[in-house]
């Protein structure tokens, strides 16, 4: 009983010592945009007849109060966001869909602030559905938050299992390793493995509904000094009432306000051997075949393996729209990849 007392009052002492030190550092001040050019989700949109709180700017405001790490301040118009109020601000938080109303002197001032390392960057769910024309100078905001929304044959409430990666990370220590989740999920075009560090994924070997490429859930990004965190998860107000979720939303905040360590080092090795997982898993093989082969890939040459991967993104833009859709150019090139992956990991 002793032992179990102390452990209590051990793990206690821990917990409320975190706390204090949150409590200890000045407020991060966030700026939470949650505009929808297009499609609107519920946790964005306001109560029915009024002009109160969506459900994720009550969570935010819950989580910084809660937490005392942050404040925030939200709104529903990008013209909100000027050079001069990136001055006052040290995250922007990004729930937003469609041809956002963003200057090209704006969306500069933003690259620098970022690049320059006074200013993070937190992306959630639909931050990746979200464009407009950009010809300046830097990136446009699909380079910078590296994807756009191809597609969600993951549907609200489909069922998947989600898988670690990138090793241990402050921005990912409140899921676990592996869990069985339920949620609206994207694929994209225009992602580049080489630029980000992915913290999850859909592991296709336990989720019905496969598809033979890598399917990244969460990753962060280094932007000279700046930090960059995106994640799929948050379609619905059921994910915001995670603690889980919620927990992950504010270790963002503070890793990309540099108030917590981790690296933000690219993986795309690492990324590739999950790709070529996901390639194995379409072809429904049993999952301990799965593993012996993976566990031989991990020796596999790198170039080709990076090869392999890229291949298999490029099976996605193949894949048939429709049902009656002609599946040729798809089915080729997938079985000509599927048979030089299962010849290089045979025994």
């Amino acid at each position: 009983m002793f032992r179990l007392l102390t452990l209590v009052a051990l793990v206690t002492a821990l917990a409320c010592s975190t706390v204090q030190a949150v409590q200890a550092e000045p407020k991060i001040r966030v700026l939470y945009l949650g505009q929808s050019v297009g499609w609107r989700h519920a946790p964005v949109t306001r109560p029915h007849n009024s002009n109160g709180p969506t459900p994720s700017e009550v969570a935010l405001a819950e989580i910084g109060g809660q937490s005392g790490a942050f404040s925030v301040e939200s709104t529903q118009d990008a013209r909100d966001i000027t050079p001069e109020k990136l001055k006052t601000i040290d995250v922007l938080v990004f729930y937003t869909t469609g041809e956002l109303p963003i200057s090209a002197e704006t969306w500069q001032a933003i690259q620098s602030w970022i690049e320059s390392g006074k200013g993070g960057f937190v992306g959630l769910h639909s931050a990746t559905d979200t464009h407009w024309d950009y010809s300046g100078p830097s990136q446009t905001y699909t380079a910078f938050i590296n994807g756009r929304f191809a597609g969600h044959p993951w549907t609200q409430g489909a069922p998947l299992t989600i898988q670690s990666l990138g090793g241990q990370s402050p921005v990912n220590r409140a899921w676990p390793s592996r869990f069985a989740y339920a949620e609206e999920i994207y694929q994209y075009s225009d992602y580049d493995p080489k630029k980000v560090r992915v913290l999850q994924a859909l592991d296709f070997t336990e989720t019905p509904l496969k598809r033979p490429w890598f399917v990244p859930v969460t990753w962060t990004r280094q932007i000279g000094k700046g930090r960059l965190f995106y994640s799929n998860l948050g379609h619905t107000p059921s994910t915001w009432n995670d603690a889980r979720y919620r927990d992950q939303i504010l270790d963002a905040i503070r890793w990309t306000a540099h108030r917590l360590p981790g690296s933000a080092t690219p993986n795309p090795e690492e990324q590739a051997l999950w790709a070529l997982r996901s390639l194995l898993a379409f072809d429904n093989r049993p999952r301990a075949d799965v593993e012996a082969r993976m566990a031989r890939l991990t020796k596999a040459d790198r170039t080709w393996l990076l090869d392999a991967a890229t291949r298999t993104a490029a099976l996605r833009p193949l894949w048939p729209e429709k049902p009656q859709s002609d599946k040729s150019a798809f089915e080729t090139a997938y079985r000509a990849l599927l048979a030089d992956v299962l010849a290089r990991s045979e025994p």
